[in-house]
C-alpha cells in the first residue's frame, strides 16, 4: 500500500480507541492481535494500529485477517513510540477513552470493559491500568507495571509487585484497586481529552519513563491515576533493549532527571537532583568496578545530555508530588524485596 495515505479510524459508535502502535512488528501482531480481538469487547472498542511505516508485510496481514474490524493508521515513515503515540491518539479524538497497547500484550476476556467501567464510575480518575502479568509466565508479575507504579522519594521507580528487578508471584495480593503514582506505557487507558490537554508523551524522551512523565502531569492538573486488578493482560516484556544495554541505562539515567527537574517545584528540586547526582555517581563507580566501562560511559553521557536539555524545561509545578520510601534502603540495606514489606509512608 502507498504508506503517503493515511488513513483515519473511521467514524463509530465506539467509546474507547484501543491503539497498537507498530513498526515492522509483523510476527508480534500475528502472535498477538487474534487473543486482543477475541477478547476486546467489540460493541464498546474499536482496535487500531498506528503503523510507523513499516516495511514488512504487517498492514498486509492486519487487513487479510481482519478486514475492516480492525482500522489502520499508516504513518508514512517512523515516528518512534511517543511521537507516534501522539499522532495516533491526535486522530483519534472522537473517542472518549484510548488505550495505549504494546504490540506485545495479550488480554484476557473483559479486560477493556473493566477498566472502562472503572473510569466511567471515577470521574477524577485521568488513567489507568490493568493487572500486568508475565506473558511467559502467567502467575508472576510483569517488571513492566506489575500492579501500579510508584516513585520513591528519590525518583526510583517501583510497582506493586516489583522491585527493581525482583518480581512477585501473583496470589492475588495485589487484587484490589488502587491509588498510583504512575500507570504502565503497556496497557495505558486515559481520558483522551485529558491527554490532548496534557500534551501527550513527552517526544523529548524518546523512550523508558515517558508514561511516568506523562502520569506525573496528569496528577499534576489534580487527576488520580489507578489500577483495576480485575482486568488482566499479559506481557511478554524485554522490549527491544535488554536490561545492561548501555543504551538502555543512558535512556533511564537522562529521562530520570529530566522527569524529576520538570515536574519538581522549586523548593525541592536542587536537594533531589543532588541525591540522585550523588546516587548516581555511586552507579557510575559501581560499573567502573565491574570493568563494563560502557555502561559507566551511559551514564556519564546521560548527565552531560540532562545538563543541555533542561534548559528545554523552564517552568516548573508548585506542588510536589515526590514521597514515600528509600527504595534503596529498604531493597539494599533492609533486604525489602515485596511492595508489601517496604516502609510505606508519605507521598507514593
Amino acid at each position: 500500500m502507498d504508506t503517503q495515505q493515511m488513513e483515519e479510524p473511521r467514524k463509530a459508535a465506539h467509546r474507547v480507541a484501543v491503539i497498537i502502535l507498530n513498526w515492522n512488528g509483523s510476527k508480534l501482531l500475528r502472535e498477538y492481535l487474534p487473543q486482543v480481538m477475541a477478547t476486546t469487547d467489540l460493541s464498546l472498542s474499536r482496535v487500531i494500529v498506528a503503523d510507523n511505516g513499516s516495511s514488512d508485510d504487517s498492514l498486509e496481514y492486519v487487513k487479510a485477517t481482519f478486514g475492516d474490524k480492525v482500522d489502520i493508521m499508516a504513518f508514512p515513515e517512523n515516528y518512534g513510540f511517543a511521537e507516534g503515540y501522539n499522532k495516533a491518539l491526535a486522530l483519534a479524538s472522537e473517542y472518549e477513552y484510548a488505550v495505549l497497547l504494546n504490540s506485545d500484550v495479550a488480554t484476557s476476556q473483559g479486560w477493556d470493559r473493566a477498566l472502562a467501567d472503572y473510569m466511567d464510575s471515577h470521574s477524577d480518575v485521568g488513567a489507568c491500568q490493568p493487572k500486568i502479568l508475565s506473558y511467559k509466565h502467567r502467575d508472576t508479575f510483569e517488571y513492566a507495571g506489575a500492579c501500579g507504579g510508584f516513585l520513591d522519594k528519590n525518583g526510583y521507580p517501583y510497582c506493586r509487585g516489583r522491585i527493581f528487578s525482583s518480581c512477585e508471584k501473583d496470589h492475588g495480593q495485589y487484587d484490589s484497586e488502587a491509588d498510583l503514582f504512575w500507570a504502565s506505557g503497556a496497557c495505558l487507558m486515559v481520558r483522551l481529552s485529558l491527554y490532548l490537554e496534557a500534551g501527550g508523551l513527552d517526544t523529548r524522551f524518546f523512550a523508558h519513563m515517558e508514561e511516568i512523565d506523562l502520569c506525573w502531569r496528569i496528577r499534576l492538573m489534580g487527576y488520580r491515576i489507578a489500577v483495576v486488578p480485575s482486568a488482566v493482560v499479559y506481557h511478554l516484556g524485554g522490549g527491544s533493549l535488554p536490561a545492561e544495554n548501555p543504551r538502555k541505562t543512558y535512556l533511564n539515567f537522562r529521562n530520570n532527571l529530566l522527569m524529576l527537574h520538570k515536574n519538581l517545584p522549586d523548593s525541592v528540586r536542587g536537594k533531589r537532583l543532588f541525591i540522585r547526582r550523588l546516587l548516581d555517581t555511586v552507579a557510575w563507580a559501581k560499573y567502573v568496578a565491574s570493568f563494563d566501562f560502557a555502561n559507566a560511559a551511559a551514564i556519564f553521557r546521560a548527565h552531560r545530555d540532562f545538563a543541555e536539555m533542561r534548559k528545554h524545561y523552564p517552568s516548573h509545578p508548585d506542588t510536589n508530588l515526590l514521597g514515600g520510601p528509600n527504595i534503596l534502603l529498604d531493597y539494599y540495606l533492609r533486604g525489602h524485596k515485596k511492595y508489601s514489606d517496604l516502609r510505606l509512608g508519605g507521598k507514593q
